[in-house]
């Protein structure tokens, strides 16, 4: 950043008070409790309704923070800190922002409108991010605070910006246009979000059109509302299904299945483009997105192959264990209408129960007046068969007779004060409120306690590593995704609750016992289970499980049983050994199978399968290649004598990249949805599932010459300082780990691991860390990752993360 005190002083127009003008800045933060917090941090207390940050900086400095923007200086504080005095440290904060943008001079993307910010901005950030280092405004970081510590996060290897503004009201957007100075600009969906704001819909577009005042290009569905205030010095690049006049002409839409194809005109040549959703919204979002690839000249057959990889984007959601065998999705910090319909979809796609419950706090910035929007509501309580609805607020209140089965509080106070009535058990639970409202409270209260150290796994990196490989299978190529080792050790019916979700073809298990989980859950998806025990096959029947038969042995065991129930056409997968020699049948018994499965109607061959040993390797190619032959050789025989159309499979996650020409008719994948590839640059395109996080319980400083754990396999050369971590051996990370070879991460920094490794903790060197008890801790998840872990320890992913102890909770979010 190379900014100093003394420049400050200037930019925000401020006072300086303090110790060292000519102290540098690196960071800036608004939140006392950031990890990023640092002698080189600018904070600036900001003071909302709610909250006054100048109550924190004495804590503040006390943990090293040297440098404030505040309106006034707290008492005991004088000459302990540089402090720049300012009339509003909002405003302050948005001033440092414009200067900071100015320093920059590559393209900036500006995105605003109603709907579809966040969406396009992050399918942006997919799609042009091979090209370019993009900088990204984080989350729906869009508001008058969000948009400055966004822009303020720019550094010299960046060379795009893509930011979006969001405003509620009129005379914000201005502000902001001074931040983002965007060269390009997007207008995506205008609709009712924020209308209370605005005098009207004209007053809307206008204040929204202030973002594009400077910009060079503006990118905008063809609206003559929109034309009106689109400023002369800058050049409109419209689309449209209707007019024809517009840049990009829209003809034509098909839509099959979950894909929608668009027929567009652009430049006298006609084109056509495949995207993965057939919804109005992402349509839109997805033609927007077209739009600046066609603006920067992408070649068609480029813009085909990204687009057709798009994915999902959700909020975050929180997916948790609750009191009394409850299940919990916190969605604890908004409450509008449009986020409660997806709220509801991610409740029911998690539902573990038949029972559902909505605790609900009045919804704010919905557009409707409250009586024709507490029907809407009502009516999406009625859909979603909510068994049990609980307001919370004044408004809500009012319009309790909306719903059936309703009871209304009017403060998350009086709520907590009934809470022991209220008899939460064997139930899903949506919790769905404004900030204001305090929600997090409720949740604490009904969230199950557990080990500090949790699992937090990302649903939507995982819908988005599933649309990632499904955009490489052929057409009616079905896909099964593995769930076996309780999903990699992520969780086993959440993740299948969400693939159920997305209609994937099938699940697959390595034992009965996790298949009969999975359907005493409620997940009705076929599941093939791929090492019964022959002990098992009584109990794979009752739960409608279909087994993998790999010997003869097997099958007759099957096929006695099966007759003794008197069963028709029950579904078995056939393995075949074409080379990992594992399971399966090998060529010379595959005579006998036919014999013994032909003219019989016990069972029906559902599927034939073999498992390739080298799909990752590329020196094992023509190996591999011999393996698909022979599969192909055998299957066919097999098919063709016993006059079957089984569903025929091989390959795996490294298979579907590596040898797209075999997919057969469907694909298993495995630790792709996870998140890990054996490819590097095909990893570049996978997200992060698994956050293992803990805490820091103990901090100490050693002498020199004193030890650390069992053993006393670190001895200390100098003064050290030691934080001990609630996490062990007993919750699956390796005493390889251990003795200065791996690290955890805290406040961004390595915190090398000290000594052995315990059964519930391990002790890192914080010595040059500033942190405190209490303090996050990152065990693997980005920085280290579970790839990096395997490789120091000579190991695979798939031990890293199938170690992982049940005893670690899981948090799932969205």
């Amino acid at each position: 950043m190379s900014i100093t005190i003394k420049n400050s002083i200037s930019i925000l127009d401020a006072k300086w008070f303090g110790i060292h003008p000519e102290a540098t800045i690196e960071t800036i933060s608004i939140d006392s409790r950031s990890l990023q917090n640092s002698e080189q941090t600018l904070f600036f207390a900001l003071v909302g309704p709610n909250n006054d940050a100048h109550h924190y900086i004495k804590d503040l400095i006390a943990t090293g923070v040297r440098n404030f923007v505040v309106t006034r200086i707290p008492e005991d504080c004088e000459n302990q800190a540089n402090f720049l005095v300012v009339e509003n440290t909002l405003v302050a904060l948005q001033q440092f922002a414009a200067y900071y943008r100015s320093l920059f001079h590559f393209p900036i993307i500006g995105l605003t409108g109603s709907n579809g910010k966040t969406i396009v901005k992050e399918w942006l950030n997919f799609l042009l991010s091979p090209d370019y280092n993009v900088i990204r405004s984080p989350k729906s970081y869009n508001s008058q605070v969000g948009v400055p510590l966004s822009v303020i996060a720019i550094n010299e290897k960046h060379n795009l910006g893509i930011f979006e503004a969001g405003i509620s009201t009129v005379a914000e957007m201005d502000k902001l246009e001074k931040i983002i100075k965007p060269t390009l600009g997007v207008l995506t969906n205008i609709g009712s979000s924020h209308d209370e704001g605005f005098a009207d819909l004209e007053q809307k577009i206008q204040q929204k059109m202030l973002l594009f005042q400077d910009a060079e290009v503006l990118i905008y569905q063809k609206n003559s509302q929109v034309e009106n205030y689109i400023s002369a010095k800058t050049k409109p690049f419209s689309w449209s299904f209707k007019d024809k006049n517009a840049d990009v002409f829209v003809s034509k839409k098909d839509i099959t299945n979950q894909e929608t194809t668009l027929f567009y005109q652009y430049k006298g040549k006609s084109c056509q483009l495949k995207i993965p959703f057939i919804d109005k919204a992402s349509v839109e979002n997805a033609i927007s997105s077209l739009m600046v690839l066609l603006h920067l000249d992408y070649e068609t057959s480029v813009i085909q192959s990204r687009m057709e990889m798009l994915f999902p984007v959700e909020m975050r959601l929180e997916v948790k264990n609750g009191i009394n065998n409850c299940s919990i999705i916190d969605d604890s910090y908004s409450s509008d209408f449009q986020s409660l319909k997806i709220a509801l979809d991610v409740l029911e796609s998690q539902n573990q129960f038949e029972k559902k419950t909505v605790i609900l706090s009045d919804i704010f910035q919905s557009g409707f007046p409250n009586e024709q929007l507490y029907a809407k509501v009502a009516q999406l309580i009625v859909s979603n068969k909510i068994n049990r609805v609980i307001g919370i607020g004044e408004t809500i209140s009012a319009f309790k007779d909306q719903f059936s089965n309703c009871i209304t509080f009017k403060t998350t106070a009086e709520f907590i004060s009934n809470f022991e009535k209220l008899d939460f058990s064997n139930e899903s639970i949506l919790i769905k409120g404004a900030r204001s409202f305090q929600f997090e409270e409720i949740v604490t209260l009904l969230e199950e306690k557990t080990h500090e150290t949790v699992l937090e796994i990302n649903l939507n990196a995982i819908s988005y590593n599933l649309n990632f490989f499904k955009s490489k299978l052929k057409p009616k190529v079905k896909i099964m995704l593995m769930v076996k080792a309780f999903g990699y050790g992520n969780g086993g019916l959440e993740i299948a609750k969400l693939l159920e979700h997305h209609k994937v073809d099938y699940l697959g298990v390595a034992f009965a016992d996790e298949g009969i989980s999975l359907k005493n859950g409620g997940i009705k998806l076929p599941i093939m289970v791929l090492n019964p025990e022959s002990t098992s096959f009584s109990a794979i029947i009752q739960h409608r499980l279909e087994p993998e038969i790999y010997s003869l042995k097997g099958l007759h065991a099957f096929l006695k049983i099966a007759r003794q129930k008197n069963l028709q056409h029950f579904p078995i997968h056939i393995k075949l050994d074409t080379g990992m020699h594992r399971l399966g049948f090998e060529e010379n018994t595959v005579d006998e199978l036919i014999a013994t499965l032909k003219g019989n109607s016990t069972v029906k061959v559902q599927s034939i399968l073999s498992h390739m040993a080298t799909s990752d390797d590329v020196k094992y190619y023509d190996f591999a290649q011999s393996q698909i032959s022979l599969f192909d050789r055998l299957s066919s025989k097999i098919i063709t004598e016993l006059e079957i159309q089984p569903i025929r499979h091989i390959l795996n996650t490294s298979g579907i990249s590596n040898f797209p020409d075999t997919q057969f008719d469907m694909v298993r994948l495995g630790i792709g949805l996870y998140g890990v590839s054996n490819d590097a640059n095909e990893q570049k395109y996978l997200e992060n599932v698994g956050t293992l996080k803990s805490i820091i319980s103990q901090i100490r400083i050693i002498p020199a010459g004193d030890s650390v754990g069992y053993g006393r396999r670190f001895m200390a050369e100098k003064e050290t300082k030691v934080a001990t971590i609630p996490i062990g051996y007993a919750d699956g990370i390796s005493r390889l780990w251990g003795n200065g070879v791996g690290y955890v991460n805290i406040k961004n920094q390595n915190a090398t691991i000290l000594g052995s490794v315990c059964m519930d903790m391990l002790m890192v060197d914080v010595t040059e860390i500033d942190c405190a008890e209490g303090d996050d801790v990152i065990i693997f998840g980005e920085n280290p990752n579970v790839s990096f872990i395997a490789e120091k320890l000579n190991t695979i992913p798939y031990e890293i993360l199938t170690s992982i102890s049940q005893r670690v909770k899981r948090v799932f979010y969205r």
